[in-house]
């Protein structure tokens, strides 16, 4: 038994979702307005807690496994997002991140990956930096027009509710790894045993 993938993207978009240089190896994400809805809950103490999408844990959990590196880069530092991370098992991030480029570059000179071979998906002024620089970059639905005006791609969900994940998928399919990925999940859902390599959390 094996799953055809439902999803689909244009050809025209996936070739661009391959990014400029020998295929993706990195993936940068932003945090607040991507990774979450953008809103910002301070108790007396500070920052008390964000909400978090289990679709978009999974999406940069399989980019992984894909062996794309999934990168996070965010302008705010919190117990939240440093718990949202480890949870992932996430190797690379960056909070409290004022100047993005300028952490961001030294993370891919580490990992020897280009700028072309990088995707980025950002919402605001503090993301353009990576976006005009990213293979292939990504903003959700939500996002600052300045910030969708140097996107490859728009998704059609907004941060916090998916987007991650729809720029994941898109990037999957792309590299061609997608149905492999939907295949090796089988085991789990037809109680057979298969090549699952979903574990721990979303």
């Amino acid at each position: 038994m094996s799953l055809a993938p439902a999803l689909s993207f244009p050809p025209e978009l996936l070739l661009k979702a391959q990014g400029t240089g020998l295929g993706l190896k990195a993936a940068i994400f932003d945090v607040d307005g991507v990774l979450t809805d953008g809103s910002v809950f301070i108790g007396e103490t500070g920052e008390v807690f964000k909400a978090f999408s289990t679709l978009d844990g999974q999406g940069l959990k399989l980019l992984d496994q894909a062996g794309i590196v999934p990168i996070i880069i965010t302008g705010r530092d919190s117990p939240a997002v440093r718990r949202r991370v480890a949870d992932l098992g996430l190797k690379h991030a960056a909070y409290g991140a004022k100047d993005k480029l300028a952490v961001a570059q030294p993370l891919l000179d580490a990992l020897g990956v280009g700028w072309p071979e990088v995707a980025v998906m950002g919402d605001d002024w503090p993301d353009l930096p990576l976006l005009a620089r990213a293979g292939f970059a990504c903003a959700p639905a939500q996002a600052h027009a300045e910030a969708k005006a140097r996107a490859h791609y728009v998704t059609r969900a907004a941060g916090g509710h998916g987007a991650a994940r729809e720029c994941c998928d898109l990037i999957l399919l792309a590299c061609g790894r997608y149905a492999q990925l939907l295949n090796g999940h089988l085991g789990t859902l037809d109680g057979s045993s298969g090549n699952d390599t979903s574990g721990g959390a979303r």
